[in-house]
């Protein structure tokens, strides 16, 4: 009778974790993608989501597993993944960012949000998940894109990015003359 008490409470939480053993995108630290794209100057994503957001894990299992989109990703930019909710603290440009508002009785489930979170993916007063931050590779914010992305969305986000063409064009002008070099499955 523990064993399946202790089993139910365990359940929830594992069942909410984001977990990236399988994924295609090879995600690293934040610390580790600013070293690395000082090295390079390749810009950054980094996928904010939560234990709790079902569209997150979507978009984990549908567009980060998606063949095209990783390797695509792989090559171009360095990647993140981070727990908008986590307890961890994080150095980004140099600053030290952390979740004062976590609860850890809260862990599987909504949680306080964490410092990092609301100083790079605001959107409209407000956070949303999954959000996507984009950064430059000397580390400066370029910014955050709220809400699930397929992987065909995702493809005209991350060209905009690479190619630079964030700093003279806008999105929706980007988009009209955008041709996917997607192969069909």
């Amino acid at each position: 009778m523990r064993f399946h008490l202790l089993a139910f409470l365990l359940v929830p939480a594992f069942a909410f974790a984001q977990d990236h053993s399988t994924a295609k995108v090879k995600w690293v630290s934040l610390e580790a993608a600013q070293a690395a794209a000082k090295v390079d100057g390749k810009p950054i994503i980094m996928d904010m989501w939560t234990p709790w957001c079902g569209w997150c894990k979507r978009m984990d299992a549908a567009t980060f597993n998606d063949d095209q989109t990783a390797a695509y990703i792989n090559a171009n930019f360095h990647a993140v993944s981070f727990n908008a909710e986590s307890k961890d603290p994080v150095t980004f440009n140099g600053t030290v960012y952390e979740n004062k508002e976590f609860n850890p009785s809260a862990v599987g489930g909504r949680n306080g949000t964490h410092d990092l979170t609301k100083a790079t993916a605001v959107v409209n007063g407000g956070v949303g998940y999954p959000t996507i931050v984009y950064i430059a590779g000397d580390g400066s914010l370029i910014g955050p894109d709220q809400g699930y992305k397929s992987p065909e969305d995702l493809e005209v986000l991350l060209h905009y990015v690479k190619e630079g063409a964030n700093k003279t064009i806008a999105l929706d002008a980007f988009k009209k003359t955008f041709k996917s070099a997607r192969k069909a499955p």
